[in-house]
């Protein structure tokens, strides 16, 4: 490998469930979150498609390394990351499009 990559959570409107993923492709990525590209995948079911946590990395396994160590966090440390970054949950996609 030897790409960038970057880290994120998704959230839905009421911010009632978090999933969080890794990705070599943020933009294409959440092309496919937000049209739900994949229909039975678990972000479509529960409408994950707000962008409200990422991070970036130089090498994409430094990525897949962070999405492991964040999916066995709990919630609670997954919202003090987002608070952290984030405070009022805003979808950070459009900002995405602007870079």
């Amino acid at each position: 490998m030897g790409y960038g990559g970057w880290t994120y959570i998704l959230t839905n409107k009421n911010h009632t469930t978090l999933y969080v993923g890794a990705t070599a492709d943020i933009l294409n990525r959440m092309y496919q979150h937000k049209t739900k590209f994949y229909p039975n995948s678990f972000s479509a079911r529960y409408n994950l498609n707000k962008l409200v946590y990422l991070e970036t990395f130089t090498r994409i396994e430094e990525a897949f390394e962070r999405e492991r160590l964040l999916k066995a966090g709990n919630r609670k440390r997954k919202i003090a990351l987002i608070e952290k970054m984030n405070p009022g949950w805003i979808d950070l996609y459009p900002q995405l499009l602007l870079e």
